[in-house]
């Protein structure tokens, strides 16, 4: 493994419901999404992610990329602030903590490593939950990797997305 981005979308490209990725994600995401992330050396995340989703506790260490302190230092112990680019977090990252980094920032902030060719895999979860906020093209979004491996368990569609294709022709994910 190394930096691989974690994403769950509703089946209309919904990223949220009510503010946190919570309202669109399934049993069988969020098992695949814990196994995966406890391979990982650090997590990355950006400010909004750290001040809508349930950080509180991590099993390595949570480095926040914001300009800002975000409140998540008060409640997760292995929570680390970096004031620096995506791009810079993911080198540093690497440096102090191993290669197997995992991203679980939001759109924008996936934007902008996928621009900088930051994002080895992708690993995208389809569930069936529609009429969620932040909607993104998902299609505009697969399209951004060259090889592409579908799996189903019970109602959600699994992808992992290799390949990055390169240069990264616009932030199109959003969904106007």
């Amino acid at each position: 493994m190394s930096v691989v981005a974690f994403l769950v979308l509703g089946s209309d490209g919904s990223s949220s419901a009510s503010g946190t990725s919570a309202g669109v994600t399934t049993s069988a995401d969020r098992s695949v999404f814990l196994a995966a992330r406890r391979a990982c050396d650090a997590i990355l995340i950006g400010g909004r992610s750290a001040a809508s989703e349930p950080y509180a506790r991590t099993p390595v260490p949570l480095i926040v990329v914001s300009t800002t302190r975000p409140d998540i230092l008060n409640k997760n112990p292995k929570a680390i602030w970096w004031n620096c680019s995506p791009s810079d977090a993911i080198q540093r990252a690497t440096s102090e903590f191993g290669s197997r980094i995992c991203v679980e920032g939001g759109v924008n902030f996936l934007n902008e490593l996928l621009k900088h060719g930051k994002i080895a895999e992708l690993r995208l979860s389809i569930t069936p939950y529609s009429g969620g906020d932040n909607p993104i093209d998902i299609a505009a979004l697969l399209a951004h990797f060259g090889r592409i491996s579908k799996s189903r368990t019970d109602e959600t569609q699994f992808y992992i997305c290799t390949e990055p294709v390169l240069p990264f022709s616009s932030p199109a994910l959003l969904i106007d």
